[in-house]
């Protein structure tokens, strides 16, 4: 009897749904400290198996290399629990008592995690810590090529979870991996959010599926090399991210776009590095080999040895060979290999200035790689934030390898394996995703005004420009008094006030005359400010003065609430 694998994985996946969210209705209840104990005793497994793994996940997949699988696996096993440490992310988050404001941690539930083929042991620990930590359950839906090597991580942390205290079925994994399986888990009534790794495609049916969605857009990450870099570092280090783990990583420098003054040094570093520069006819045949004609990689060449890929291509190289490189002039589909590569070949560009380098860099982004990651090599702080600035990414990283910097490696970025790319990719986040993507945020709010008093702003209770007589009848009106003329007949007053002798008027004289008083000197002009914070009011009133602002200032909103009971803001 033949049996429907999409009908078994389908099954496989309800019933594994409901079985983690069993589990979540006792974990929902765990404290912060039974939640990192648990989190600790998985990452505790994932660093004693961390050799393990990456061995198992490169005979099954045929990707990458054991050496920097290993270092992935640290990277999520090691350093993303080190940096967990501390962190709040059950029950009570904070309270802000100046805003009478608590923040609560509220779970999803089950997190369906969608892992790549490309690092298949990594991402599971990844996905599975940061869920755990942040108190939901999970199921993983592995990749059909790294079904073996994924459910073989998630078991050991599973069991590593249950010697801690976590309750049965808390972490899942699909041994029946299929597209109709992973469709059925990420529209499942029970599922909270969906975690997913891979191609477009995969990324694209988890933001359709209807559920909350942390998907990732491809990366095509150029690097400038600038006029004032360090350029046996840099080269260094461009030759260390291109090269690990074979450019399976997302975030691997795809081309260098470098200055022509620099040309001649860059040359001898790269080859020094044993970077092999390919002819034109290699150039072809590797454009031939690792672009499809529907414009995606031959999943053959990814996280293949250079070696190989040239073996592949019909032509030799030495064995010790680092990365391929290819020499172009051009980004677009004119120049195949300006695309994502997701191997060690890499493209450089030679550029007659900063400007030009900076447009280079910026193509590439958008051809492909819009919203992930680049990165600049330079000493020169203000042209480094002018690149900032420029570029469509949302990690800019600087003196470098990019796939180390973007992860959180070598740079203070979150650890992560799930780098948002924003809006612009179609992304919900620009963010590096940890647990704290994971959980919701409750608020209990207490009244701290009425509503009139919320309407009534600082710059509404300043008089506005009139008359000195409108500017009395105004302040007055506030107070329930009469107006100015209940009060002062100025404009009948003499120049001079005089008194009386014997009931009767009399001249004016010196003898008579009471002395007007001396006029008081001019107050000194108010300093208008341009810009308000909430940091600005607090510093007001604990000096006890005001803040004069104008027509054109811009105040916060959060300023203005807290300045409203105290009069601090005055119209100048």
């Amino acid at each position: 009897m033949l049996e429907d694998k999409d009908l078994v994985s389908i099954q496989e996946v309800r019933t594994k749904v409901e079985k983690a969210y069993a589990a979540w209705q006792k974990y929902r209840v765990y404290s912060q400290d039974q939640v990192d104990a648990i989190v600790e005793r998985m990452a505790a497994a994932g660093r004693d198996n961390a050799e393990r793994l990456a061995a198992m996940a490169v005979e099954e997949t045929g990707y990458g290399n054991v050496k920097d699988k290993i270092a992935k696996n640290l990277l999520n096993a090691d350093l993303l629990p080190r940096k967990m440490r501390g962190m709040r992310t059950i029950g009570m988050l904070r309270e802000i008592p100046e805003e009478r404001i608590v923040e609560y941690a509220v779970p999803v539930g089950v997190v369906a995690a969608i892992l790549p083929t490309t690092n298949p042991t990594s991402t599971a620990i990844f996905k599975i810590l940061i869920s755990l930590k942040a108190g939901n359950a999970i199921v993983l839906s592995p990749h059909p090529r790294a079904v073996r090597s994924t459910c073989a991580t998630a078991d050991l942390l599973y069991r590593a979870a249950l010697e801690a205290g976590a309750p049965e079925d808390i972490v899942q994994c699909l041994g029946y991996a299929s597209l109709d399986g992973t469709n059925a888990l990420m529209r499942h009534e029970r599922t909270g959010v969906i975690l997913s790794t891979g191609g477009h495609g995969i990324v694209r049916a988890a933001y359709s599926s209807g559920k909350p969605a942390f998907g990732v857009g491809p990366g095509n990450v150029p690097v400038l090399i600038e006029r004032t870099a360090a350029i046996p570092e840099a080269i260094a280090k461009v030759i260390e991210g291109k090269s690990f783990d074979y450019g399976t990583v997302c975030s691997s420098e795809q081309a260098i776009v470098v200055e022509d003054v620099l040309k001649d040094r860059v040359l001898a570093e790269l080859k020094a590095g044993k970077a092999h520069f390919c002819n034109a006819e290699q150039k072809q045949a590797l454009a031939r080999l690792l672009v499809t004609p529907n414009w995606t990689i031959n999943p053959a060449c990814v996280g293949q040895a250079p070696t190989k890929i040239a073996n592949m291509a019909g032509f030799t190289v030495p064995a010790e060979t680092s990365i391929l490189v290819v020499e172009l002039d051009g980004v677009g589909k004119q120049h195949p290999l300006s695309m994502e590569k997701l191997s060690p070949v890499l493209a450089v560009y030679w550029v007659k200035d900063f400007a030009s380098g900076m447009n280079i860099c910026e193509s590439l982004l958008r051809f492909g790689g819009l919203g992930h990651t680049c990165a600049i090599y330079s000493t020169d702080d203000a042209r480094i934030r002018e690149y900032a600035q420029r570029m469509p990414a949302n990690r800019v990283l600087v003196n470098t390898p990019t796939p180390q910097g973007s992860t959180g490696i070598t740079t203070n970025v979150f650890p992560s394996m799930t780098l948002g790319c924003g809006a612009a990719a179609g992304n919900i986040t620009s963010d590096n995703v940890g647990p704290q993507h994971l959980y919701n945020i409750k608020r209990l709010a207490y009244a701290v005004r009425t509503p009139a008093e919320a309407f009534e702003t600082p710059a509404a209770k300043v008089p506005a420009a009139g008359t000195a007589t409108d500017v009395v009848d105004r302040f007055l009106a506030r107070r329930g008094a009469g107006g100015a003329d209940d009060r002062f007949v100025s404009s009948a007053l003499p120049e001079r006030q005089t008194t009386k002798r014997d009931g009767l008027p009399h001249a004016s004289c010196p003898a008579c005359e009471t002395p007007a008083p001396a006029p008081a000197p001019a107050p000194p002009k108010p300093q208008i400010v341009d810009f308000v914070c909430e940091e600005d009011v607090r510093t007001a009133i604990k000096q006890s003065r005001k803040i004069y602002i104008g027509p054109k200032t811009i105040v916060t909103p959060s300023a203005r609430d807290l300045a409203s009971p105290s009069d601090i803001l005055v119209l100048a």
